[in-house]
């Protein structure tokens, strides 16, 4: 379990970084900076918990899988913001200049790219599952 939430959180963080140096260029940065939190390690390591939700919902669509994985990202990315700013003062993302932010911690127009996300983090764990099948993961 420790070697995929290490799995998962340097996954999370190689997305996130691909995620804002993507939007640095859609900003007129060609140096295409990226950007991420060492907190985003421990944040995205947490998907090691989604695995029995991927196994029992795999037989859906993806269309009800992509929403409930988003639902779920919103969820996980509120509570763990809201204890970052409980206990040290600030959470390090802030989305408050958004008009579809909620307390600053969410932003609900990110929903497609969570969508997406969270179906990557499903073909992550079944690739982990094939792996594991050779070497014990």
């Amino acid at each position: 379990m420790i070697v995929r939430f290490i799995i998962y959180g340097l996954f999370g963080w190689c997305m996130e970084i691909f995620w804002t140096g993507f939007g640095s260029l859609l900003k007129g940065d060609i140096k295409l900076t990226g950007q991420t939190y060492i907190w985003m390690f421990f944040i995205y390591g947490l998907a090691v918990f989604l695995e029995p939700i991927h196994e029992s919902i795999g037989h859906l669509n993806f269309i009800v899988r992509g929403g409930l994985y988003t639902v779920l990202i919103f969820i996980v990315e509120y509570a763990t913001g809201w204890i970052l700013r409980k206990v040290l003062g600030v959470c390090p993302w802030n989305y408050g200049g958004s008009k579809f932010s909620v307390n600053g911690l969410i932003r609900l127009d990110y929903a497609p790219a969570w969508f997406i996300a969270g179906l990557l983090f499903e073909k992550v764990h079944y690739g982990l599952e094939r792996i594991s099948s050779v070497i014990n993961i």
